[in-house]
């Protein structure tokens, strides 16, 4: 096996703050900043924003310029061009929903912690032989769930998972609970109704209540 770089070895740490990392998709700037301030307020620090609106890096600027608490993580990175444009605009951590082989060479040589996410033992198997030794399961609920995460221990005892996809406040404990489970991300902790909405408060209620899930 490739030893592990340093990014990979600091993956793992990013759950020593917070198990749990919220989900955001947000296309305006100030609404991402002020949902960063909501997240940190409730306990949430780590916090993913994802590629998937199309003023993306503007928010991820704003939030990495104005909310230095915030441990800010670009998600659907998907190629050596996201990656790049997501570091540029103060990304500490980057985390991809799958991994081609060029992508894969972007995480091994990445400067902050890359989670490259898989949904089957194979694709698993191929990261360990990498030095990847944290990965994303997605989409974890319509892949497995917890099932394919209990099936998936026995076989690669040593890869600790961040499940991602499907999962809500009810199902998050049973998941926490695993062996193999180092953290989760969620959406549910700030629905796109609350941003819409601007209930920032709700939002900081929410994210006190994910912080204080415990494993069932």
């Amino acid at each position: 096996m490739i030893a592990s770089t340093p990014a990979q070895i600091a993956a793992r740490d990013l759950f020593k703050l917070a198990r749990i990392v919220p989900v955001v998709s947000v296309d305006d700037p100030a609404d991402g900043v002020a949902l960063a301030r909501a997240l940190v307020a409730g306990g949430l620090p780590i916090v993913e924003m994802t590629l998937r609106s199309p003023n993306a890096l503007a928010v991820i600027r704003a939030i990495a310029k104005a909310v230095p608490d915030a441990v800010l993580g670009v998600g659907t990175v998907m190629d050596r061009a996201q990656a790049a444009a997501a570091l540029e605009a103060g990304a500490r951590f980057l985390v991809s929903p799958g991994v081609t082989p060029a992508l894969a060479e972007v995480a091994a040589n990445c400067s902050v912690p890359f989670l490259p996410g898989i949904a089957t033992v194979s694709e698993a198997m191929r990261l360990r032989e990498m030095g990847f030794m944290t990965l994303k399961f997605f989409p974890a609920e319509s892949s497995g769930g917890i099932a394919a995460l209990k099936g998936f221990h026995p076989v690669l005892p040593d890869i600790a998972f961040c499940p991602t996809g499907g999962i809500d406040a009810g199902k998050a404990p049973s998941y926490l609970a695993l062996p193999n489970v180092v953290g989760l991300g969620g959406s549910w902790i700030a629905p796109a109704g609350l941003v819409k909405s601007r209930d920032f408060a709700a939002i900081t209620a929410l994210a006190r209540a994910a912080s204080a899930i415990l494993p069932s």
